[in-house]
This record gives structure tokens, sequence and C-alpha cells, in this order.
């Protein structure tokens, strides 16, 4: 990028088992900068930590810390001259916690709209590449279930989502690559 360019914040979003982190691995291989998601690093942090931040233990919790996260990750992206990808954003947080139930405090609807990004990326769980692992206890009906949370969520807060079709990883980063600075 030359001199003077400033960031554009893309996230990938969607249900878990859908391809956003190899999808990522596949863009930052090509050279495209990119930042990780909260929620597996969290929750791998928490389990060594004895820590109560978990979704199957506080919610509320494993919330809050998301949503620090992704505002720190908001911040060394926007430093940036070009593209970053994100793996989610600060409306997963909130889609989060509509899809547990839960109340979204007003100062993560605040951060919402305090901290906007450029495009948003979403890919719907795929069965035929969806794993449980350690992290990821949800099943594939749960993904779908997360996947129309975060696409409501993105949504009501004025966001267009743009579909990334299935594919190879190669065709799934063309389609990301077509669309930046589009």
């Amino acid at each position: 990028m030359g001199e003077g360019a400033q960031a554009e914040l893309l996230v990938l979003t969607g249900g878990p088992g859908a391809g956003k982190t190899s999808l990522l691995t596949t863009l930052r291989r090509m050279g495209y900068p990119s930042l990780d998601e909260a929620g597996r690093a969290i929750i791998q942090d928490q389990r060594r930590i004895g820590g109560n931040a978990l979704p199957w233990v506080d919610p509320r919790a494993f919330a809050e810390q998301m949503l620090g996260w992704d505002m720190r990750n908001f911040r060394i992206a926007e430093r940036e001259a070009g593209p970053v990808l994100l793996d989610r954003g600060i409306p997963d947080v909130i889609g989060y916690l509509e899809l547990s139930g839960l109340p979204v405090p007003a100062h993560m609807e605040k951060a919402a709209g305090v901290f906007r990004y450029d495009k948003i990326f979403l890919l719907r769980p795929w069965p035929e590449i969806f794993v449980q692992d350690r992290e990821r206890r949800q099943t594939l009906a749960e993904a779908e279930r997360t996947c129309e949370a975060m696409e409501r969520a993105y949504a009501r807060l004025g966001y267009s989502l743009i579909e990334v079709p299935r594919g190879s990883l190669e065709q799934r980063a063309a389609f990301v690559i077509g669309r930046i600075g589009a």
C-alpha cells in the first residue's frame, strides 16, 4: 500500500466449523495481515489458569473477555495501511449474548457503534468440514443457530454481509480478495 493509505477492516464471521480460520490462514500466507478470534484463545487461557470466563461456566464473563480482545484487535488493525482481516468482531459478542438468551449491556451496544468495520464476510457452517474439539463443543445445529445470530446482530447494527461461497480455500480466498477495496 502507498503512503497515506488507511486500514480497511474486514471481518470474517459466521458459525463455528465454516472454515473461517482456515481461510484466514490462507489469506495470511498470501501476505494479508490478520488477527485471530478471541473465543478459542480465551477458552485456552481460562483453562490454563483455572478461570471462570468460559462459555459453559460464566457466559457473561466470557463475553466481556471477548469484547476486550475485539476492541484491542480493532486498535491494532486500524494502525495498518491497507486491508486487515479479523476473525470475528465486536458484533459477534452481541450475537453470542443474544444467542445465549442474555441481555446485551449498554456498553457493548455502544462499542459496536464506536468501533465500525468496513466489510463483513459471512461464512455459513459447512457440514463436510465441521469438526468438534476441546474448544468447539457446539453441534452442527448449534453452529447453524450461531451463524444466524451473527447474521442478525450485524444486520441490526447496519452492516451488509457478503456471503462467501463454499469452495476450495483458494477459491474462497480469491472471492474475498476480489472484494477488498471494492
